[in-house]
């Protein structure tokens, strides 16, 4: 699973654009955000649709979000990570 290009980074927008709004990321790339000096979110594309790794505890855990409805899984799995901070 490769790592999410410019096109496929542009398919999920709103989702980044939630993220670069939340207190405690940093996005050092686009689509690539660290939490203090850890990777905390970063994005790969597959024909199966694009996931997410996110540390959600010590390790990534990998999240479909293709469909708006994951992505917004997703965010609401990181709020809750970033707010027990």
């Amino acid at each position: 699973m490769k790592h999410a290009g410019q096109a496929a980074l542009d398919g999920i927008e709103p989702m980044l654009a939630a993220l670069r709004g939340l207190p405690g990321l940093k996005e050092k790339s686009r689509g690539t955000f660290y939490r203090g000096s850890k990777a905390f979110i970063h994005f790969h594309e597959d024909p199966a649709g694009m996931f997410a790794d996110v540390r959600l505890a010590d390790d990534f855990e990998r999240m479909r979000v293709s469909t708006k409805r994951e992505q917004d899984t997703c965010i609401s799995k990181v709020r809750a990570v970033l707010g027990g901070s």
